[in-house]
């Protein structure tokens, strides 16, 4: 397997920077006092995203007990992306420049669908999709999407100081941590005293 020199690794340092959600108040990256579980996803309306960001919603209040702030960034623009965030319950982030994608060296490539590990969930993201937007209660991605529809999910946990304490770089488009991947890591890592902060 290929690895990118821009991919991170525990001990990389990320640098401060605040991050305006489509959605709510700006969000500082590193938190400070929380750790942060950064998720790049695709584009807005994506299948296979919303079918893990489900299972994120449904566990929200665990993963924020654990002390993780989620943050979820897309490459697709505010707009677009708004109506499918708006009852989420965490920062959404549009990125449709993909600097940020470009910055933590998160790829995209054929084989986010090829891969034949990831069609069990495409298809089951696919008929969740379709019977959500049947209800009305979603609707179709956009048919135009700039970035295109292979990009590959990255997950990265950063400390209170912005230190990566855990990376994942996905395979496919559904290889990412779950939730009780998230929940293990955060329990594991040390966090920093305020002391220690200042």
């Amino acid at each position: 397997m290929r690895t990118p020199a821009q991919q991170l690794v525990p001990g990389s340092v990320v640098r401060p920077r605040s991050l305006t959600p489509v959605c709510g108040a700006p969000v500082g990256v590193p938190d400070g006092d929380r750790l942060i579980h950064l998720q790049f996803r695709r584009f807005a309306g994506c299948p296979v995203c919303n079918l893990h960001l489900r299972s994120v919603v449904r566990r929200h209040g665990e993963i924020e007990a654990a002390g993780v702030r989620e943050v979820v960034v897309f490459h697709s623009p505010a707009e677009e992306l708004r109506p499918y965030a708006a009852d989420l319950p965490f920062a959404v982030v549009a990125d449709p420049a993909r600097r940020l994608y470009a910055e933590f060296g998160v790829e995209s490539a054929r084989r986010a669908l090829l891969d034949p590990r990831a069609w069990p969930h495409v298809l089951r993201a696919l008929l969740r999709s379709a019977a959500v937007v049947a209800r009305g209660r979603e609707r179709l991605p956009s048919r135009r999407q700039p970035h295109g529809r292979l990009g590959l999910p990255a997950d990265v946990l950063l400390s209170p100081d912005g230190t990566v304490l855990a990376a994942k770089y996905g395979e496919h488009a559904y290889d990412q941590w779950t939730v009780d991947e998230v929940l293990e890591l955060a329990s594991g890592t040390t966090r920093p005293s305020a002391a220690h902060l200042a």
